[in-house]
């Protein structure tokens, strides 16, 4: 796990990692924090095309036809500027075939999931080292100049890992609409993401199956009070139902943007505006309708004691993953909010292509989607 630390903060800071591999030795970096200095040393260890690591969902818009959710490698004959590469890794791209498709390394789909992981564009640059290369960049290594991160180390990094989040600290935080409550935070293993689970009420008088939310982080919504999303009001009912519910656990999740982070979801956002909608510009971007995991969020919940609940959702698949993760969901409560004409698209297709349960508040006398 350290080593996937490590390379994941290479990655985020705009650093080479060198895929140890015996068959398929390659550098890996990410477009989005790409320069004109690392692709020139890229260009220098390898004699063969670069190629260019993409989802599947994004060669899809690229105009691609694949088959299942692997990754796909554009084999970049032509010697690319950046601005080209990020054309290629975020929308604008005319949708043709731009680019041969190339032979997929042991090692790509695990890349991907790290770039995933790490928050970025899931967007790689590869090149093959070259063999006359091999020996520089093992002094490399050797140097610390470079972080070697070998296969069957980075292909860990979609296993299950036993690893969970790790309670750090806690305080007592009277709320608005819960006087009696204390925010406990935990910290992913992976140092990167960190969550608060808001303690509503006292534990002890809590019913046989409390009131819990999962809430994904969402700074636009939660703090500047965004119109395009019903976030800020989904959190601060979602406490009071709590509250009144006698008491139970808000998880304030880092989630933002259903997994992709701060970043993908404003160019997410940027492409709404131009007629994507919510799954459809995730998509374009690179990523599935729904990034989340809740391995780590039942976790939090067994530390927290909590084997039953009643949740407060809108969302099936988050009863799903509590189920799947030895939760027992006893009930489900709805947390809508308002519906106006800037989050209308948004949340109809939350529910016809999410599944989200919002009938409520679609009605037929509101704005038109």
């Amino acid at each position: 796990m350290q080593r996937i630390r490590r390379a994941l903060a290479e990655l985020r800071s705009g650093e080479p990692l060198f895929l140890s591999d015996e068959r398929d030795p390659s550098l890996i970096l990410a477009v989005e924090t790409l320069n004109a200095n690392r692709l020139e040393m890229l260009k220098a260890f390898t004699e063969k095309p670069l190629r260019l690591l993409v989802t599947a969902h994004r060669a899809r818009s690229l105009g691609y036809a694949t088959e299942g959710d692997g990754p796909v490698a554009l084999s970049l004959a032509d010697t690319p500027n950046i601005e080209a590469l990020a054309g290629l890794c975020c929308a604008g791209t005319a949708k043709n075939q731009i680019a041969p498709i190339a032979h997929l390394h042991l090692m790509d789909t695990a890349a991907i999931a790290l770039a995933r992981r790490a928050r970025l564009l899931p967007c790689l640059i590869s090149a093959s080292i070259a063999p006359q290369y091999t020996a520089i960049v093992a002094q490399q290594v050797i140097d610390g100049e470079l972080l070697s991160v070998p296969r069957p180390l980075l292909q860990q990094i979609n296993a299950q890992t036993t690893e969970k989040p790790e309670r750090i600290s806690e305080a007592r935080v009277p709320l608005s609409e819960s006087e009696e409550a204390r925010f406990v935070l935990y910290r992913e293993p992976d140092g990167l993401g960190e969550h608060v689970a808001v303690i509503v009420g006292n534990p002890n008088e809590w019913p046989d199956a409390p009131a819990v939310r999962l809430h994904s982080a969402c700074l636009t919504g939660d703090l500047f009070g965004s119109l395009r999303c019903d976030c800020g009001e989904q959190l601060r009912r979602g406490v009071a139902g709590i509250a009144a519910a006698g008491g139970g656990v808000l998880l304030y999740l880092d989630q933002e943007g259903r997994g992709i982070g701060l970043a993908n979801k404003l160019r997410a956002y940027a492409l709404q505006d131009s007629g994507y909608d919510t799954i459809d510009a995730d998509a374009e971007l690179g990523f599935g309708d729904d990034e989340r995991q809740y391995e780590g969020t039942a976790a939090i919940l067994q530390d927290l004691g909590i084997k039953q609940l009643t949740l407060f959702t809108n969302n099936p698949a988050k009863i799903n993953a509590l189920e799947a993760a030895g939760i027992s969901v006893k009930g489900r409560e709805a947390v809508l909010g308002e519906l106006n004409h800037h989050n209308a698209r948004y949340l109809n297709a939350k529910s016809d292509r999410a599944g989200h349960l919002l009938d409520e508040i679609l009605i037929e006398d509101q704005p038109s989607r």
